[in-house]
């Protein structure tokens, strides 16, 4: 609380004339950045008509948000609160918009028939590892170049395009195997 009032110019404690502790002040910080990151995310998948390919352009945008506002995207994704996430916390933080793509892309066959939340929350959790690392341990092997991304964009978004499209499939789990459609033996 400190810093923030020694950059805003008043003494601490007059910021609690405006919030009552520390976690609610992060949300309203959080409340500009996600504007921010939303239109940047938006952008990148504005006119993309295929909604596979609308999910691959969020999730490197996404990538490239963090990497590019390392600051900003730590109070949005990776700070400590207690507060409980408010309500629309899935549509202020972009999550929704994905949500809806992937729904699509269920709806259309390009995805396999699932729990679309499942499936999002789990597009999710790569593109948020792959920044989070990148924004933790910059340097770390393959942080930085595209190739972390693409590995991962390949296995997991067109992972669940092949399951959706079993004639697609090839490798020691494909239907010669006997295995079909990725299912564990």
């Amino acid at each position: 609380m400190r810093a923030v009032a020694d950059a805003v110019g008043v003494s601490a404690p007059s910021i609690y004339l405006h919030f009552a502790d520390k976690d609610e002040l992060m949300l309203a910080v959080c409340e500009s950045q996600f504007a921010l990151f939303d239109e940047y995310v938006q952008a990148a998948a504005g006119g993309i008509v295929d909604p596979v390919d609308r999910v691959v352009a969020r999730g490197r945008a996404y990538v490239r948000f963090g990497v590019e506002h390392p600051a900003h995207y730590r109070v949005l994704f990776m700070a400590e609160t207690t507060a409980p996430p408010t309500p629309d916390f899935l549509a202020r933080s972009g999550f929704a918009r994905l949500l809806d793509d992937v729904t699509e892309c269920i709806a259309a066959g390009r995805f396999p028939p699932a729990d679309p939340l499942l499936l999002a929350t789990g597009l999710w959790t790569v593109v948020h590892g792959v920044t989070s690392l990148a924004i933790a341990r910059p340097g770390f092997p393959y942080i930085g170049s595209d190739d972390l991304l693409d590995h991962l964009t390949e296995v997991h978004v067109h992972g669940l395009v092949r399951a959706a499209s079993p004639s697609l499939e090839t490798g020691p789990r494909s239907r010669a195997s006997g295995r079909g459609r990725g299912r564990r033996p």
